[in-house]
């Protein structure tokens, strides 16, 4: 038999796996805060840097404007974020943290601790991780890129 097709093998599924009890601690921390995981990245990009245009939000976050505008709307609708057109290109639209977001980031500073300590990895794990699934991500982005050119 041919294990290359054992699902347990497989990078992609412990990606997936990984993926899904990562998030699934952050559900109860982000609930509090009436907030979901992809709406908690768009606000970490806009406390790392506010007043970004809606393209620099996606690339950041690495979302296409089709997934990314619904999350703003939402996040507006929520009292979190406002955006703003430019005054000389009215196209331009640029999203801005509100009060509230601002007051929301020192609630949400113990959230990277919580989720350390339930990873239950050394401090240095987690860097060498994180270290290791961004040479991933630039890899296969490099990779598909380079099939589309």
């Amino acid at each position: 038999m041919d294990d290359s097709l054992l699902l347990r093998d497989q990078v992609c599924f412990a990606l997936y796996s990984a993926s899904r009890a990562v998030t699934s601690v952050y559900r109860p921390l982000l609930d509090e805060h009436g907030l979901t995981y992809p709406q908690y990245l768009v606000l970490l990009a806009l406390w790392e840097s506010d007043g970004r245009t809606v393209s620099e939000l996606g690339s950041a976050l690495r979302l296409d404007s089709g997934t990314l505008s619904p999350l703003l709307k939402r996040l507006e609708a929520a009292g979190q974020v406002e955006k703003r057109r430019g005054g000389a290109d009215e196209r331009r639209v640029t999203v801005h943290l509100t009060d509230r977001s601002r007051d929301l980031r020192d609630e949400m500073r113990c959230v990277p601790g919580q989720i350390a300590e339930a990873a239950g990895l050394a401090p240095d794990d987690l860097r060498e991780l994180k270290r290791t699934l961004d040479a991933l991500t630039e890899s296969i982005t490099a990779h598909t890129e380079g099939e589309h050119s």
